[in-house]
């Protein structure tokens, strides 16, 4: 794959991370997707990237088991090598990230997700912790399949997304497996 190409799969990465994210935490009944500038875009994806990480960093933190603490590692590194590909993009394309209402939205979701973990600690934690990122990438794939593919016109964006489809699946396939190591659910219900 050419360096243009690992580049754009970063941006489509970015995209449906941030998508997912958005998923995720909607904001109270929006009635149509947000409008957004190609540098508003690349701060939602910088952020939604940047939470993953944050997230994981504190779950290395928190648990002592050692699946959940690879897990992590794992996001980190995944994230960080997304993050550090769409900040090389955006800075070729001479756009500078611009905050706005979805990023603020995610970075409250996050806030609220980290207050939640917080108040836990052993087991309880990693099943919280695992139950979010199988949950997270479930909406990734949600959003690939059910938002982004039947909306997207561009052929090579769409290609794209259906290549990192299956890098996704496997995450949720890890986290899923992570996660049934731990035992009995925090929540009923689900």
């Amino acid at each position: 794959m050419s360096r243009t190409a690992h580049r754009l799969l970063a941006c489509a990465l970015t995209l449906v991370f941030a998508t997912a994210l958005h998923a995720q935490n909607p904001a109270p009944a929006p009635a149509a997707a947000p409008d957004l500038s190609d540098p508003e875009v690349a701060h939602v994806a910088v952020t939604a990237n940047s939470i993953d990480i944050d997230m994981a960093k504190f779950a290395q933190t928190r648990t002592r088991n050692a699946a959940v603490k690879q897990f992590a590692a794992t996001m980190i590194t995944d994230h960080t090598a997304v993050n550090a590909q769409a900040a090389a993009l955006a800075a070729k394309l001479g756009v500078t990230p611009a905050d706005n209402a979805v990023s603020q939205s995610l970075e409250g979701g996050a806030k609220q997700a980290r207050t939640s973990l917080e108040a836990l600690h052993g087991a309880a934690f990693d099943r919280a912790y695992m139950d979010r990122e199988v949950a997270y990438h479930q909406a990734v794939l949600d959003a690939i399949d059910k938002v982004l593919l039947p909306t997207t016109e561009n052929a090579e964006l769409r290609k794209l997304l259906v290549d990192v489809r299956p890098a996704i699946a496997t995450h949720l396939e890890h986290a899923k497996q992570v996660r049934s190591q731990l035992g009995a659910p925090v929540r009923t219900g689900m």
